[in-house]
């Protein structure tokens, strides 16, 4: 981040915005990402309970999943479009701080998991598709179902392996 003032860096803000390519681009972004929580929660019904989708700065957006082994152990789900890199991740979140950090400790050994620097939002953050191809709705949606369902399957694995 700039060490220039808040004022000093409007300059560049404004200009960014002013073609409003990155306005488009953010709400057609959103429109994915939203379809993408819409079939989640027709296809994973009765198995996940899916959030509405959330809105981080201009960083990430995302819907958490939860199942009954997630909200017993107070932890959550999220599928997450990183608009910095430009990718879908997997997210496993506990539910408040102190669970997070707990998870984290447990878990440090598991690939996954960096074990010297705990994220900030996330116990650990999985690469679910690198370099989506927007254009292609029907396969950036099979890609990243797939995608989820294996590695769901192996963190549920892992999670009950450190019970």
């Amino acid at each position: 981040m700039s060490d220039e003032s808040l004022n000093a860096r409007i300059s560049a803000y404004k200009k960014a915005f002013a073609s409003g390519e990155i306005q488009k681009t953010y709400q057609s972004l959103v429109g994915v990402v939203q379809n993408l929580r819409t079939e989640f929660s027709k296809k994973y019904k009765g198995e996940y309970s899916v959030a509405n989708v959330l809105h981080g700065y201009i960083d990430f957006t995302y819907y958490y999943l939860q199942n009954n082994y997630l909200k017993k152990n107070k932890l959550k789900l999220a599928i997450v479009l990183n608009h910095q890199q430009v990718q879908f991740e997997l997210w496993l979140l506990g539910q408040t701080k102190d669970v997070q950090v707990h998870y984290w400790e447990k878990l440090k050994d598991v690939k996954w998991v960096n074990g010297e620097t705990m994220p900030e939002y996330s116990i650990f953050e999985i690469t679910l598709l690198t370099n989506p191809d927007f254009d292609n709705k029907e396969k950036l949606s099979e890609s990243i179902h797939s995608a989820f369902e294996s590695l769901s399957r192996e963190v549920f694995s892992t999670l009950e392996a450190y019970e």
